[in-house]
């Protein structure tokens, strides 16, 4: 699988995330106005907030896609992740705040609601949308996490793929925040206490922050030049190693420039008997081969030294 189709299945799970969530939004502000759930209410600015994510994650995905040039050299890869903490950012601060703020006041003021019905076929609708958003999410993670031999969600917690943590999250988020406003609702059906509503507004707002500020702690570590994970350094470095113009590796560094995209540098112990010409074509064999072996590798850096220190 190359960039080009990872980019494109990101691209895909992101349009169908957004226009899933655009719909559920508008339906959802519909039946809150209409009952005056401030469960509803939360709900509609949850998908509000999910659909501006989105509409922000296309723009991290058009943006990081851009070729490199003279001024940005290694490409526009950490745009992706910038755009990708603005949407995270607006999450936290729309849908987590209103949800909270929102709930807290129904639970000390009170509400008025009126038309259950509308609520809960709505929410019902607003599940079954989002569960689609959330298959198209899953299945590229099994698709990636089959290309890199790991588990789904170990992949999860490692990728540079920000958009599809983005979108897997958030829709995890969006189908346990409809299953909180159902039960929200229907205590306050049964009891009459409208606190359970915004108890479930509350449950809601703090669910977003959860999700919000895990994205944030994310992508602000990927714009800080994170390294890839230790399994596919350890891969990489028993690539390396195996050449057999390589008689160890010195040092080996890894560096994240954009969504599945990588820079690998390495300072490389040849074999004694080669000579500057042969050093040439090790070297330019051991950077063909990578890149065939790992594609997210954009550039690749080797520097032959005979240097005693041995880093591995």
């Amino acid at each position: 699988m190359n960039d080009k189709t990872d980019g494109g299945d990101s691209l895909l799970t992101v349009i169908v995330a957004g226009g899933a969530n655009l719909a559920i939004a508008v339906a959802k502000l519909v039946a809150g106005l209409v009952s005056g759930s401030a469960s509803m209410l939360s709900e509609a600015a949850h998908s509000a907030a999910d659909t501006v994510t989105e509409v922000l994650l296309f723009t991290a995905i058009k943006r990081g896609e851009r070729p490199a040039d003279r001024r940005h050299p290694l490409g526009y890869g950490n745009a992706a992740f910038l755009w990708a903490l603005i949407a995270a950012c607006f999450t936290l601060v729309v849908g987590a705040g209103f949800s909270v703020t929102h709930g807290f006041h129904t639970i000390f003021d009170g509400e008025e609601l009126t038309d259950f019905t509308v609520s809960y076929v709505v929410l019902a609708v607003s599940f079954a949308l989002e569960s689609v958003s959330m298959f198209q999410g899953l299945r590229q993670l099994r698709q990636s996490a089959t290309r890199w031999e790991t588990r789904p969600f170990a992949l999860l917690r490692r990728t540079s793929d920000t958009m599809l943590k983005a979108v897997v999250l958030e829709d995890s988020a969006a189908l346990a925040g409809i299953l909180i406003a159902f039960g929200g609702l229907g205590l306050t059906q049964l009891t009459g206490n409208t606190a359970w509503d915004g108890a479930g507004s509350v449950a809601i707002g703090l669910l977003l922050l959860f999700v919000a500020v895990t994205l944030i702690r994310a992508n602000a570590s990927l714009l800080l030049n994170r390294s890839a994970s230790p399994g596919l350094e350890r891969r990489i470095l028993a690539h390396l190693q195996a050449f057999p113009e390589v008689e160890r590796v010195v040092e080996l560094l890894t560096v994240v420039i954009g969504p599945n995209r990588m820079l690998v540098a390495a300072r490389i112990d040849f074999v004694d008997e080669a000579t500057g010409a042969a050093l040439e074509a090790a070297s330019a064999e051991v950077e063909r081969r990578l890149r065939r072996e790992f594609p997210e590798i954009r550039e690749v850096f080797l520097d032959p030294t005979s240097s005693a220190e041995d880093r591995f």
